[in-house]
């Protein structure tokens, strides 16, 4: 009776914020220019993720387990910067800095979601890799559109549940110290720390999703390209080396994977050695949340010969009958 008595006693106590106030950069001067590059890498991720979608919907020569993959990562980076920043230029261009409650949580949620889709992605195309590479004979056999539609529908579940576990605990929060909110969206993290009860749950939780969606990706991403590398390595020249990789898209997916990863775990190191001021971590997560999304579809369009084919093919079709009109 008094564990249900000190239970009721500590839902009461629970201090809920009807707003937070996103601080986002403060004291720098033209900070707004910042916000507006912010809003062209928005607009050039937004359009050219769409394509990406269209194609790989479009074309039935891309209805193939790769491209599923390639469709879902496209997917994530449209959902991620929608996630982030209209919502960061209505916070900073308006007269207000405050964000509801209840709306923060919902935010807070689809930002995680769509990074840790991201993330598990990258594991899956790297899976796909190593199988096509160490494994070709096998590989219609372990892989086909059904078994990866399958997998990306199992990680859309898991990540759903998990994130909306991770966010729904944090209700049970009492933010007392403050409403202000160091980032520009509220992050678990900086959300945490406004927290004057007990939190422990919620930083196990925290580093859970670090562990799972973080390092677990990338040394699972590390182990995949040893064994493909080593697998190359029975090629006899490098020549003939690269160009299976180039073949395989290999260097496409690195360079997505380097460009996902290193900006956070840059800013992981450089928060263990130094103390980053507030202005810096804001610069270093907006630009590690909104530039991959913005460079992946560039990447996969430069680095994929059957793309680079596709959109050739598509202006070619529509450039020769306006030449033709023109000559008539």
């Amino acid at each position: 009776m008094s564990t249900l008595n000190a239970s009721f006693v500590q839902n009461m106590s629970i201090v809920r914020p009807e707003y937070f106030f996103i601080i986002g950069l403060s004291g720098i001067p033209y900070s707004s220019y910042y916000y507006i590059f912010l809003f062209i890498t928005y607009f050039i991720a937004v359009i050219g993720n769409s394509i990406v979608l269209l194609i790989i919907a479009l074309e039935r020569s891309l209805h193939s387990p790769k491209y599923i993959g390639v469709f879902n990562l496209a997917l994530a980076d449209i959902g991620e910067t929608n996630a982030v920043i209209p919502n960061m230029m209505k916070t900073f261009f308006s007269d207000s800095q405050y964000i509801s409650y209840n709306a923060s949580l919902a935010n807070m949620f689809f930002v995680n979601f769509f990074i840790t889709l991201q993330s598990v992605t990258l594991v899956v195309l790297a899976l796909d890799r190593f199988i096509a590479i160490c494994l070709p004979l096998r590989y219609h056999a372990l892989l086909n559109n059904t078994v990866m539609s399958l997998v990306f529908l199992a990680v859309w579940a898991f990540n759903t549940s998990l994130m909306a576990l991770s966010t729904s605990l944090m209700t049970r929060l009492s933010i007392c110290k403050s409403n202000v909110v160091h980032n520009f969206f509220c992050d678990y993290g900086p959300v945490l720390r406004l927290a004057c009860n007990d939190n422990s749950i919620n930083v196990f939780f925290n580093n859970l999703i670090a562990a799972l969606f973080l390092i677990a990706p990338f040394c699972i991403i590390v182990l995949s390209y040893m064994g493909i590398f080593f697998a190359l390595s029975k090629i006899t020249t490098w020549e003939a080396r690269l160009k299976a990789l180039k073949t395989c898209t290999c260097v496409s997916h690195l360079l997505l994977v380097g460009i996902f990863f290193l900006p956070v775990i840059c800013l992981f190191i450089a928060s263990a050695i130094t103390s980053l001021t507030p202005n810096a971590r804001v610069i270093s997560v907006s630009l590690s949340f909104t530039l991959p999304p913005m460079l992946n579809p560039i990447i996969y369009v430069l680095n994929t010969a059957e793309i680079r084919v596709l959109i050739r093919k598509v202006l070619k079709n529509r450039i020769v009958p306006i030449r033709k009109s023109i000559l008539k």
